[in-house]
């Protein structure tokens, strides 16, 4: 699959974000948004996996250890969280950030739900249901006519204090999770696996944003890649390695399919890293299965994300693993590859 079939139309301006998962330690975590607000990037993303460390906790850090950048949750889901807790958290974070909170909403990975013994079922009537139960809560309002967990809401059922609604982001893979995110979000966070998936996904999201009868231009929909970036190509791959390794097993056949992958090819690697081999995954990992993400120096990351540009990308959002040293690469990303791509040289 590649980026040159259809028309080009260059975005007039380039937003650029980070995503980070909730491994790093609360220190790594301040010096890494620090890192990216003096960078120049506009927002930063936090992951909430289970049984690592709590991203509303972290984002009240960033809070108060940030002044412009926006700070988000990617993502929180409605099953771990009942829609009350989510928009207390959302409410609060919003008052503590001064406004600059984003609040990535979606239906979380069943398989790690599961770890936890929490069924994930009819995730697209629950996103649905949970974004316009937050959308009235938010707003200072009761929603008593949305339905509610465990039985109906009450009249006494809203927030005590109120703030500017946050703008609700929606993370999305499939199709219809994709529609529906264009239909009832303010953003996407559409993960681009590999990257050239880029036109496919928007016009997935564009079908929401029709059915919705919204202009597309109200949507922000940033091009979200994995990528490893360093001066030394080789230091750059092996973090990209572990990625792959870890997550292609999980991955859905129709995103493989493109580079003539299937998750079962990933199972050898992701046993030699459970195994602790990381040798072995640097090793045998292919060129294909890097491709899954942008990897190698600024030049190559140019290069690559100079296509997503052209194909129309307004917002890249860069997530881990970044490179080997996650601060390093996040001022790389910012002095060495965003100035380029933003006055396309």
């Amino acid at each position: 699959m590649t980026l040159s079939e259809g028309p080009v139309s260059p975005a007039p301006f380039l937003r650029a974000s980070i995503r980070v998962n909730n491994d790093l330690s609360t220190a790594q975590l301040v010096r890494l948004a620090q890192a990216a607000e003096a960078a120049g990037f506009d927002q930063i993303w936090v992951s909430h996996d289970l049984f690592l460390r709590s991203a509303p906790v972290l984002l009240g850090v960033l809070a108060r250890e940030t002044s412009r950048i926006q700070i988000g949750s990617g993502i929180l889901n409605p099953y771990s969280q009942h829609p009350v807790e989510l928009a207390m958290a959302a409410a609060t974070l919003q008052e503590a950030s001064q406004g600059r909170f984003l609040l990535g909403l979606g239906a979380g990975a069943a398989d790690f739900l599961a770890w936890a013994g929490i069924p994930r079922d009819r995730p697209l009537t629950s996103v649905r249901r949970t974004v316009a139960a937050l959308r009235s809560l938010l707003g200072g309002g009761r929603p008593v006519d949305e339905p509610a967990v465990g039985g109906a809401w009450r009249p006494e059922g809203f927030l005590r204090f109120t703030v500017d609604p946050p703008p609700i982001y929606l993370g999305a893979m499939s199709p219809r999770m994709l529609a529906l995110a264009g239909e009832i979000a303010d953003g996407v966070i559409a993960l681009l696996y590999p990257p050239e998936r880029y036109r496919s996904v928007v016009a997935q999201v564009t079908s929401g944003v029709a059915r919705a009868g919204k202009q597309a231009g109200d949507l922000d929909l940033p091009a979200c890649v994995w990528c490893s970036v360093d001066d030394d190509p080789e230091r750059a791959r092996k973090p990209m390695s572990e990625k792959v390794a870890y997550y292609g097993p999980s991955m859905a056949s129709y995103q493989l399919a493109d580079l003539g992958l299937r998750p079962s090819d990933f199972l050898p690697l992701r046993q030699a890293l459970d195994a602790g081999d990381r040798k072995r995954v640097h090793r045998e990992v292919t060129g294909p299965m890097l491709s899954l993400g942008i990897v190698g120096t600024p030049d190559d990351l140019v290069a690559r994300c100079r296509l997503l540009v052209q194909a129309g990308a307004g917002h890249l959002s860069f997530g881990p693993p970044l490179g080997p040293d996650v601060v390093s690469a996040t001022e790389l990303l910012g002095h060495r590859v965003l100035p380029r791509l933003r006055s396309g040289t």
